[in-house]
């Protein structure tokens, strides 16, 4: 007499092969939703000149925006995952990370003075943002320009959210100063395509 299998226990041996079909079916989908190293280069060779902005704008030296701009490249690549929808503001957020480890910037660099000649950018505005100390500066372009907030800043900077607001305020003060006939206002200043972040 044949014997007859139990269908309970064959549901039973036929769920972990479930399993690993849930396990395929789900992986493609991941990969799709979250960044590889291809898409960091490629954020980074489509905005080269945003990035390299950004890099200038907190270094004030073009020697070190570029070395600031390949270590932002190198954390994001070399980094965790993030949304691919988030890659471009991510590599911003990696290059500013890394400006602050190179130039460590705090309440004792408050009255530093740029030491290269800003005045021969072909800028005015820009080269106005260079001239500031670099605290201001990195206040200025984290929290007025990249959409930071106070909170978020200090616990970058390694301040309190009070020296943030002071700082900014300094900095809008000194930039307000700047001759109207040469200078455009800051506020109609073209608005970067992903972050909506100032470009000049």
């Amino acid at each position: 007499m044949q014997e007859k299998t139990c269908p309970t226990r064959r549901r039973r041996s036929e769920r972990p092969n479930m399993n690993l079909l849930r396990k395929r079916q789900t992986d493609p989908r991941k990969a799709v939703e979250y960044t590889v190293s291809e898409d960091f280069f490629k954020v980074f060779k489509e905005d080269v000149e945003g990035l390299y902005l950004l890099s200038l704008m907190l270094m004030a030296d073009h020697e070190k925006a570029e070395q600031c701009f390949v270590g932002g490249l190198e954390d994001s690549v070399n980094g965790n995952s993030v949304y691919k929808q988030w890659a471009r503001s991510w590599a911003r957020r990696r290059i500013i990370q890394c400006a602050i480890r190179t130039i460590a910037p705090g309440l004792r660099h408050a009255d530093d003075e740029l030491s290269v000649g800003a005045e021969s950018e072909d800028n005015p505005a820009l080269a106005a943002i260079l001239h500031l100390a670099t605290f201001e500066r990195f206040v200025f372009v984290m929290s007025a320009l990249e959409g930071y907030s106070d909170q978020e800043s200090s616990i970058l900077l390694g301040c309190t959210r009070g020296q943030v607001i002071t700082a900014r305020t300094q900095a809008l003060s000194h930039l307000s100063k700047l001759d109207a006939d040469h200078v455009p206002p800051f506020a109609d200043a073209p608005l970067h395509h992903v972050t909506k972040t100032q470009t000049f």
